[in-house]
């Protein structure tokens, strides 16, 4: 792949390039919307060895690579690469580099390089072999090395560590140093050289064990580590380390939500690098594998993804021991030790997409925080609390709690007959309906419009059914103060809300909540919790946590110990003197549906009961749900707000033109489960749809772009061809009208060719009048 840069909208195409559809740009907007791995030119040999065990640093728009081993020596060459000319050269230097080493660490900071520490020596007679703890500065701008000097305490000479700078500082995590694997955390200001002096930082939380050859990668302010060896303690845990604080914390690698992808196998010597709010990983020796999936982990949804690349890439081989960097919007490998202990002087080249995220869940959770259009109330507990929600979204979620609602509305039906002849009116497919929604909702609390419909659910208490109604919402649940027993006996109570209304992924959510809070303050607590609420595996787990040998001392002689139930005493010293035997179940766990599965299911028909909107397209009618509506578009939100048509009705346009029916349905499941896959032609209709409806972000818009810029075929050009003239996209019509002169001769057979309208004929016989030569014609004369 070679480096070129991207084409202009202004720009005329090269359409004697088979891949100009790659570098098509229609000026929709800052992303760059396709995964791709490139291969680019390798380090030949004459400039630098083939290596792994280096550092690779970014500056401006080259790539600067520094030390290693070839297998044989060690090296402290220094080598540059150029991103925009895609060439290798041996880096300008003076002055006394580094010693040759390897497992060293390079920063940048300014306009330096800085090189710390690394395991030096001869390793070809095997002499001379040890640890450093020396501090170097390469300035790009005079190529002059020059090693730092700090007087004081020094960190313990170490290899394979992770560093990187944040706040003006190097920071220097973990490692080797020559007898024992470290955890220990160092500092230095590197504003001043002359001032500079080493500090180790105090850590807290639950810092990661003693390990080396792991990457750090700074997101969001935070550093994070993830997996690396640490002798029998090899995990795939990933920690975040906050620098205010100097907090550690361990994000449970079961995630929040259990089905979610998995996160990548434990491994080390692989690469973590820091893009937009993704964490990418590459590679590494993961249990005598050498992996090639890229993985990247999301910070703000705390969730894994293996990506998929687009067709044409050109992956890199499995490989540990290589080195990393992003410039702009791409990430460059280069090195590393692949099969057989080769290494390697390849360089690749990992288009990075910045989709905007998807706001499905905030969205949704802001509709339950703001109470806006809420249409059923719910009355709690013996206290008869009353408790306000949405129709559409605890009937899609939740099949109990759709039940009651049903049962109410049934209820108020009765009462309607009661009191009076009930309105009624002619339904989308012609049929007499009972008035959308049976008991149409209010278009906000307090509205006046209709009452809200009353649900008296008396197993439930008003707190833990909040919780659990945000958990219907949003796919997750605000997790209180880790450990602290009022809040935990709280999801207890919600735990048991979901095992009522049989919603195992709240279950599952819990437990792990629960399981992860016990500790040694609060343990006899949610024992006894537990046993009072029957919740067996709950109760189990505390018992087990109590009985073990490190907790079992400092339990008993807690006065909460003293204040047990004399049962639960007599269970606890019984399961003491003879632990169970552990029984593991083969059975799979019921994670549950998921948001976006439940509102899928819900736009496919399972929701048609609760329809309480109609929308029109082209005078075709399509039942829909206001509070979803309103919930992800601002249009739809100010419509309801502010101005409801009587009959319930509403005109579908974007703009001034009407989508095809294909692209509306496409654009509802945007709206209802955040899909965003659809055939190239929709793309067109819907490019403007976030602008005119107000959607949270222009992530829609992103990935009609990469639709576009993929998958524009010979097969579906006359499609676009006609989404491209009525949305007025002109630069796609004259991108698709290229594409038909060129192609010609396959685009003729098309039977759609026959249905367009005569003024795009009329286009496509000037395009080929303008782009084919007399002889060309008589050539495609004599073919067709």
């Amino acid at each position: 792949m070679s480096c070129r840069s991207k084409v202009a909208p202004s720009v005329e195409f090269d359409h004697s390039c088979s891949d100009s559809v790659e570098y098509l740009t229609l000026n929709f907007g800052p992303f760059e919307t396709v995964h791709r791995w490139g291969q680019l030119p390798p380090c030949d040999e004459f400039v630098g060895a083939r290596r792994s065990k280096h550092t690779v640093v970014a500056y401006r728009d080259a790539i600067y690579v520094f030390g290693g081993d070839n297998g044989k020596n060690m090296l402290n060459d220094l080598l540059r690469f150029d991103v925009k000319d895609c060439s290798w050269c041996r880096a300008f230097t003076t002055g006394t580099p580094p010693a040759p080493r390897y497992h060293h660490s390079a920063v940048v900071y300014g306009s330096s390089m800085f090189v710390f520490g690394g395991y030096t020596g001869d390793i070809y007679s095997n002499s001379n072999l040890k640890n450093k703890n020396d501090l170097f500065e390469y300035k790009f701008a005079t190529g002059q090395w020059t090693e730092w000097k700090v007087e004081g305490r020094l960190p313990v000479a170490r290899s394979a560590h992770g560093a990187t700078v944040y706040n003006d500082k190097l920071w220097i995590f973990a490692g080797y140093d020559g007898n024992a694997r470290l955890n220990d955390m160092w500092t230095i200001n590197l504003q001043d050289r002359e001032q500079a002096c080493w500090e180790e930082i105090e850590q807290s939380g639950e810092i990661p064990p003693s390990c080396c050859n792991f990457p750090v990668a700074v997101c969001r302010d935070k550093m994070f580590v993830f997996s690396g060896q640490s002798g029998a303690k090899i995990t795939n845990n990933l920690f975040q380390f906050e620098f205010k604080g100097n907090m550690w914390t361990r994000i449970p690698t079961e995630h929040l939500l259990r089905g979610s992808p998995p996160p990548p196998q434990r491994r080390y010597g692989h690469i973590m690098v820091a893009f937009d709010r993704h964490l990418y990983v590459f590679g590494g020796a993961a249990d005598n594998t050498l992996p090639n999936e890229l993985h990247c982990y999301d910070v703000d949804s705390q969730t894994w993804e293996v990506i998929q690349p687009s067709t044409d890439s050109e992956m890199p081989s499995g490989r540990l021991f290589h080195a990393a960097a992003v410039i702009h919007d791409a990430m460059y490998i280069f090195g590393g030790t692949v099969d057989n202990n080769v290494r390697s002087g390849e360089m690749y080249r990992f288009q990075f997409s910045c989709y905007p995220k998807c706001t499905l869940h905030e969205d949704y959770g802001k509709l339950w925080e703001n109470r806006q259009f809420c249409d059923v109330e719910f009355i709690l507990g013996e206290r008869e609390e009353r408790v306000l929600g949405h129709i559409a979204i605890v009937t899609a979620r939740c099949r109990w709690l759709r039940k009651k609602i049903l049962q109410a509305r049934d209820k108020q039906k009765q009462k309607c007959k009661q009191e009076g002849p009930e309105e009624t009116e002619v339904g989308p497919s012609g049929s007499q309906k009972e008035s959308l929604g049976g008991a149409r909702a209010s278009l906000g609390s307090g509205s006046g419009s209709q009452p809200l419909l009353e649900v008296s659910i008396r197993e439930a208490e008003a707190q833990p059914f909040q919780v659990l109604m945000q958990f219907l919402y949003t796919d997750k649940i605000q997790y209180p103060r880790k450990g602290h027993v009022q809040d935990v006996l709280l999801i207890m109570d919600v735990y048991k809300l979901a095992l009522s209304f049989k919603l195992s992924r709240l279950e599952q959510l819990c437990v792990q909540y629960i399981e992860a809070s016990v500790d040694l303050q609060n343990v006899l607590s949610v024992c006894e919790n537990a046993s009072k609420l029957q919740l067996d595996q709950l109760k189990e787990h505390c018992l087990n946590f109590v009985v073990k040998e490190s907790h079992f001392n400092q339990v008993i002689m807690t006065k909460e110990f003293e204040r047990l139930s004399t049962p639960l005493i007599v269970e606890i010293v019984r399961r003491k003197q003879q632990p169970l035997p552990r029984v593991y179940s083969e059975q799979p766990v019921d994670i549950g549906t998921s948001l976006v599965q439940d509102m899928k299911a819900y736009l496919e028909g399972a929701g048609l009961d609760f329809c309480d909107i109609i929308l029109l397209l082209d005078g075709h009618p399509c039942p829909a749900h206001k509070a979803i509506l309103a919930a992800r578009s601002s249009y739809f939100e100010a419509m309801f707000r502010s101005f409801m048509p009587e009959d319930g009705q509403v005109n579908i346009s974007i703009g001034e033109m009407v989508p095809s029916k294909q692209a509306f349905e496409s654009m509802l499941r945007y709206i209802y489960y955040g899909d965003v896959n659809m055939p190239p032609e929709d793309s067109l209709y819907l490019f403007a749809a976030p602008y005119y409806y107000g959607f949270s972000n222009n992530r829609l818009q992103a990935y009609c772009k990469q639709n576009l810029e993929m998958n524009v075929t010979v097969e579906n050009v006359l499609q676009i061809l006609e989404a491209a003239d009525k949305t007025q996209a002109l630069d796609m019509k004259k991108h698709c009208l290229h594409i038909i002169v060129h192609q010609f001769i396959k685009v003729s057979k098309l039977p759609n060719l026959r249905s367009l309208s005569q003024p795009l004929l009329l286009d496509i016989i000037e395009s080929l009048a303008s782009h084919i030569s007399d002889k060309q014609c008589a050539e495609m004369g004599s073919d067709i």
